[in-house]
């Protein structure tokens, strides 16, 4: 057979050939990567042009009446969306001041739209320590009843009272105040019996809560402690309140102005008066009252008791919320939005974090105005006087006040 032919050359073995492709780092090499980075800075219309000389020009888009105002409505949204955001912020670094004791006293839930929640507001007498009022505390005391804790050295007991105690039922549509005199005479669980605003002397807002709560026969779900410098940034901020006085009212705090001791002169007229924030904290604050000068009667000419200031805290409260919710304010609202949401929340130390405040001023603007609603106030004939200057407020005035609070 011819393959057997020892003389015959043999034949070369079949094999296949092969291109092998270029390796990753080898297409790379040399690659024009300059001029990918510049065809990709191009728009699009540009590349096109470059690649496609031959087309005819593109025509840009015109500015519409119906773009621009979506453009417009977009930033208006934004603006919205941050200013909600600078405010459930700012409402959660203030949650986390509260004391721990008085945060485990209340018994409050997240849903406050759908299921009315009473809050208690409350501020205290003691002054901030930068200022030049007398008896003003030293930092670390300044900062125990800022945040709401049991007194405790370098604090001595009994040192600061709460000054101001007003209830909120909010929520569910509604939105009803309930302040509470500080003279009012009541039993403080492991104390001997008092003026209720000696509660948060010996155990801070956890035991001024179960105060409360032992008086009036409920329960208290959220805290709302003042903060008075955050309180006067907030109404100026808010371009100041209204508060309509029926006399002319007149008032020298720690001396007045310009006697060195921090104190402020109040002049104030019958009638409409936009106060600042200061104006307006003092206001709400004042104890005692001096003669107006000029014609015609003043407040001075009438008993100004705790009744009278408790409805005068509750009238700060409305012109704030009138502020944030009158219509003719929406453009200045709108405009100082993120300032606004920024600084309403550091005007309490509350509970109620970046979920639940948002809801709490939704429920003020949703549930309209109620008249103040002060304990005793309605006759004042129905409470009596109780041991060393107090408020003795009987039973049955006690839930007629609670009814209307949590069912209007």
């Amino acid at each position: 057979m011819a393959g057997d032919d020892p003389q015959r050359p043999p034949e070369p073995p079949e094999y296949n050939v092969y291109r092998s492709r270029r390796g990753l780092f080898s297409r790379l090499k040399g690659a024009d990567l300059s001029g990918l980075r510049d065809r990709a800075r191009l728009p699009s219309w540009r590349r096109r042009r470059r690649e496609e000389p031959d087309l005819p020009p593109a025509e840009r888009r015109r500015v519409t009446p119906r773009r621009v105002v979506k453009w417009v409505g977009l930033a208006a949204l934004g603006w919205i969306l941050l200013s909600f955001i600078a405010f459930g912020v700012s409402a959660q670094i203030q949650s986390f001041k509260l004391s721990g004791e008085a945060g485990d006293a209340l018994h409050g839930g997240p849903w406050m739209l759908t299921s009315p929640q009473t809050i208690l507001v409350m501020g205290t007498d003691a002054r901030r320590p930068e200022s030049k009022e007398p008896g003003a505390p030293s930092q670390k005391c300044f900062e125990q009843q800022e945040r709401g804790e049991k007194p405790h050295p370098p604090c001595s007991q009994g040192e600061f009272r709460a000054d101001t105690l007003m209830l909120i039922r909010a929520g569910g549509g509604s939105f009803r105040k309930l302040s509470i005199p500080r003279d009012t005479f009541a039993e403080i669980p492991g104390q001997v019996p008092q003026k209720i605003n000696g509660a948060f002397a010996y155990g801070g807002a956890a035991l001024q809560i179960k105060t409360i709560e032992q008086f009036l026969g409920i329960k208290i779900d959220h805290l709302a402690i003042v903060d008075f410098t955050g309180f006067e940034k907030l109404i100026d901020a808010v371009g100041g309140i209204e508060v309509d006085l029926p006399h002319k009212l007149c008032a020298d705090i720690s001396g007045g102005a310009g006697h060195g001791q921090g104190g402020i002169t109040l002049r104030l007229h019958k009638g409409e008066n936009t106060l600042n924030g200061e104006k307006a904290l003092a206001y709400s604050r004042v104890r005692e009252l001096s003669p107006c000068p000029g014609k015609g009667k003043s407040a001075y000419a009438y008993a100004y008791t705790d009744l009278q200031r408790e409805q005068a805290q509750q009238s700060v409260i409305n012109g704030i919320k009138d502020r944030l919710t009158d219509p003719l304010r929406l453009p200045y609202n709108f405009i100082k939005g993120p300032i606004i949401g920024w600084e309403a929340p550091k005007a309490f130390v509350s509970d109620m974090g970046f979920f639940t405040m948002p809801q709490l001023i939704l429920s003020a603007a949703i549930g309209g105005s109620s008249p103040a609603d002060v304990l005793c106030g309605s006759d004042p004939a129905e409470c009596g006087e109780g041991p060393e200057g107090s408020i003795e407020v009987p039973q049955s005035v006690r839930q007629k006040a609670v009814n209307r609070l949590m069912n209007g």
